[in-house]
């Protein structure tokens, strides 16, 4: 099996908001666009630092976490962001690894998002075709 990529746009939602508000314009958003590594280890969406000081989110709270290679840290969690995929979406708090390397999305913004791992074709497909819980206007 080889690895699957897939491309992402991360908002901040509170900008989101008041973008829809009329109190931001929508270029004001702030997002990034990234190259993510679909990871079925991770729990949920892994950003680094400066990801979050592009995003321009809150921290909420801290995650004890276990590495692949089974080392231990406490790493921040962040308000939720917007997740958005292949016109699926999710909210949900990502995790701040501070030196990653590369953004991964884990089992849980995937279930959110109603993907399923094509490891064949590797490539996310809909667990249920066009039917999902949350498509993007």
């Amino acid at each position: 099996m080889g690895h699957v990529n897939t491309r992402l746009i991360i908002k901040n939602l509170y900008d989101a908001k008041r973008a829809e508000k009329g109190e931001l314009p929508n270029d004001k958003i702030r997002q990034v666009t990234v190259t993510a590594m679909v990871d079925t280890s991770a729990t949920t969406l892994v950003i680094n630092k400066k990801i979050l000081d592009e995003l321009g989110v809150d921290l909420m709270g801290e995650q004890k976490v276990t590495f692949a290679n089974n080392s231990k840290e406490t790493c921040n969690l962040t308000e939720p962001v917007g997740i958005y995929c292949d016109n699926r979406f999710v909210a949900m708090q990502a995790l701040v690894v501070e030196d990653a390397t590369e953004v991964l999305l884990g089992v849980l913004p995937l279930e959110g998002m109603d993907f399923i791992v094509d490891t064949v074709n590797q490539k996310l497909v809909g667990a249920h075709g066009d039917e999902v819980l949350y498509l993007v206007k």
